[in-house]
């Protein structure tokens, strides 16, 4: 069983129900209303960065070295134009917050990543690190560790999809800011390594016979406990509860209902698209309708990776750009209908945007200085936009957002205090963010 992010590394059971039970002392004392709107988080993750000028923050009167090849469309919301190949989610802007002036300084994925999925500058920003266990953990393993890893029906609070734990690289290379950093593995994400578009898609082994899991468990609980005579070293004990985490995924009706995508019907599943994307945004729904806390959907680096050096506008044309289309936009109606949407906050967001300058093969490169990044659900207004950018999509002109900001809000809605000390592997308290809430959007 590979299946990452079931136990507690490091952390007693003790010290993660008092962390619980001092975030729900706190709970809304001297909060805004908006604090706990979201009983869930959808993170949408453009892994590679998409063109925010080719995309939702156009500028038709910049210079042609920089002004894209497509062409503004009118959305629900007057004055606020989207790409032209964006039709549908054309239609969902009322439902959308968009941040235009999100910025920060790093232009080299992996520290960007970090950056984004964490709210917290990666301690090394001028290299391109590996995942590491002094990282800043990611927002699906806050919300493992704040939620004191309480699963609902067998599944852990935080899940993450199309980006299993020994793949989210190129080469080898294991990138930071997916992880459970300095909480430890245990708090790692659940990963999904198998793509839900998959025919076969089937995340766990089948299970005939439970009470045969059940002997074995017991039968394992006997040796257990003569091992720990043995050895009493916390890498045991970590073993059974992983092993205990793992029984009750694989025993539990309910978390195997939830990744059952056949219950859908063809229609709907259609609707979202084929894709590992748009089968994520599907999955990602039917979780948080089971109760899981925060799921991120991350784009898949084989899915026409979004990280476009060249051929920039025929690849948002023919693929990336129809795909996040449907996929999102049936993510936001479907999630609507069925009256999830005032309880859920989903997040779409990238490491960074792209150049505005066009290179010599009509690619855009890394840029950090600029990026938009879209709110939907918990109450949020939609139909806005907060910050701008210049002429040129370059800089903010106004209202600049930070990573910190954002994960500060994040957590905000989550109901999760963004000053809560979790604790570094120095023992030192450190807080969630350091940023500022955006009070103005939310």
């Amino acid at each position: 069983m590979r299946l990452g992010g079931l136990s507690s590394l490091g952390l007693g059971m003790d010290a993660l129900l008092a962390g619980r039970a001092g975030a729900d002392a706190r709970s809304t004392i001297g909060q805004p209303a908006s604090f706990g709107r979201a009983k869930s988080c959808i993170v949408l993750f453009m892994f590679g960065a998409p063109a925010h000028q080719d995309s939702w923050d156009m500028k038709p009167d910049a210079p042609s070295e920089v002004r894209s090849e497509f062409s503004p469309i009118p959305s629900v919301v007057s004055g606020i134009p989207v790409c032209e190949h964006l039709p549908l989610l054309a239609r969902h802007t009322s439902q959308l917050a968009q941040l235009r002036s999100v910025t920060h300084p790093d232009n080299t994925h992996t520290v960007a990543m970090h950056y984004m999925l964490t709210g917290v500058r990666h301690r090394r920003p001028r290299t391109n690190p590996q995942n590491a266990a002094d990282d800043f953990p990611c927002f699906g393993a806050v919300a493992n560790h704040v939620g004191g890893r309480d699963s609902v029906g067998g599944l852990p609070p935080g899940i993450s999809l199309n980006a299993p734990a020994n793949q989210v690289s190129a080469n080898n290379h294991i990138f930071p800011g997916f992880f459970g950093g300095f909480l430890g593995p245990g708090a790692d994400p659940l990963f999904i390594s198998q793509h839900a578009n998959d025919r076969s898609f089937s995340p766990f082994p089948p299970v005939d016979r439970p009470e045969r899991l059940l002997d074995r468990q017991r039968l394992l609980s006997r040796l257990d406990g003569q091992v720990r005579l043995a050895d009493r070293s916390s890498r045991v004990a970590d073993l059974g509860e992983y092993y205990q985490q793992a029984m009750t995924l694989l025993t539990s009706p309910r978390a195997r209902k939830a990744f059952d995508l056949g219950a859908e019907p063809r229609t709907l599943r259609d609707r979202y698209g084929q894709t590992p994307f748009g089968q994520g945004c599907l999955l990602a729904r039917r979780l948080v309708e089971s109760g899981v806390r925060l799921v991120t959907v991350n784009w898949e680096r084989d899915d026409a990776f979004w990280d476009t050096h060249a051929d920039n506008f025929n690849k948002h044309r023919k693929s990336l750009l129809p795909n996040l289309d449907r996929g999102f936009s049936a993510l936001l109606e479907d999630i609507q209908q069925r009256g999830l949407l005032d309880d859920t906050l989903i997040v779409w967001l990238a490491e960074f945007g792209r150049t505005p300058k066009i290179n010599a093969k009509a690619g855009r490169d890394h840029w950090a200085a600029c990026n938009t990044v879209l709110l939907a659900g918990a109450g949020i207004p939609g139909g806005q936009v907060y910050g701008a950018s210049d002429r040129q999509a370059a800089y903010p002109a106004r209202d600049p957002v930070a990573p910190e900001d954002l994960s500060a809000t994040i957590y905000h809605l989550l109901g999760i205090d963004p000053h809560q000390a979790i604790h570094s592997p120095d023992g030192r308290p450190v807080p969630l963010s350091n940023g500022e809430l955006l009070s103005r959007v939310i």
